[in-house]
């Protein structure tokens, strides 16, 4: 890894891309990240990805526009992008996109792929693709529409200009606005309860929203199916047993809910 820099800590791993000059997504890069995410395929150990950039002013700036054009290796390379999004959209793990800089065209795609992205107040988040004359690649409008909602999606589209990172939490370009100087406390707090869980955790959620999306009542299925086979395992029932011991379905509930979990998970680890 050239491009990457990937560190692991007690579940998290974390991605720091580099590559100057602004972090264009090159076939390069596209390349090694698109080899680090088929990496976690089997990888039981690691439950969050959080992808963040080395460049002070840049998340990912966007595709680069050196493939953009009729030949058959800017083609593939445009292709091998869309299998890029498309890669870590299905991860088993929780994708998290932390951007403190532009994220514009390809790079926002690439944000927008991501289970949850947070932005600070140096955030950009764009897709001017409409200025070169080409339509978004990486499945922008797509997301925007899904998003935004028809005419708010058309008006970004055609515009192309850059939203923060507030306006983009009011259009769920991303999760939350977080400013930077919170941003480590941040993650740390939300990312230590995501890692906690097994990552047949994260599939399952990732599964039923995924398919309450496309039809709710395929995802009702899903969800009473995966409700109905956790409720006969051992763990669910040894769990359920020390809750109620520790308060559960008690007053308690009402101001120490986590109390309730964390002697739960202490009477458990013993």
């Amino acid at each position: 890894m050239n491009k990457l820099s990937i560190t692991h800590n007690s579940g998290i791993a974390t991605v720091t891309i580099n590559n100057p000059p602004v972090n264009v997504l090159t076939i390069d890069l596209i390349n090694e990240l698109n080899a680090f995410v088929l990496s976690l395929k089997d990888d039981r150990d690691t439950k969050v990805v959080v992808f963040k950039s080395l460049h002070a002013e840049f998340f990912l700036a966007h595709l680069d526009l050196n493939v953009i054009n009729g030949t058959q290796g800017g083609q593939a390379a445009s292709i091998e992008f869309n299998h890029m999004i498309a890669n870590i959209k299905t991860m088993k793990q929780v994708s998290v996109a932390v951007v403190d800089g532009v994220a514009r065209g390809g790079g926002n795609e690439f944000v927008m792929a991501c289970d949850l992205a947070y932005g600070t107040e140096n955030s950009a988040f764009a897709q001017p693709e409409i200025h070169v004359n080409i339509p978004t690649g990486g499945q922008g409008a797509v997301q925007f529409a899904r998003r935004l909602g028809k005419n708010k999606a058309l008006q970004a589209l055609l515009l192309g200009n850059d939203f923060t990172a507030q306006q983009a939490e009011a259009l769920n370009i991303i999760t939350q606005y977080v400013p930077k100087a919170e941003m480590n406390g941040f993650l740390s707090q939300t990312l230590g309860v995501i890692r906690q869980l097994e990552v047949r955790d994260i599939v399952m959620y990732k599964a039923i929203i995924e398919a309450s999306i496309k039809d709710e009542n395929a995802g009702a299925e899903l969800e009473l199916r995966y409700f109905l086979e956790r409720a006969k395992e051992d763990k669910t029932q040894a769990i359920i047993g020390a809750f109620l011991k520790h308060g559960g379905q008690t007053e308690r509930e009402a101001k120490d809910m986590q109390g309730i979990f964390m002697d739960t998970a202490a009477e458990l680890s013993e």
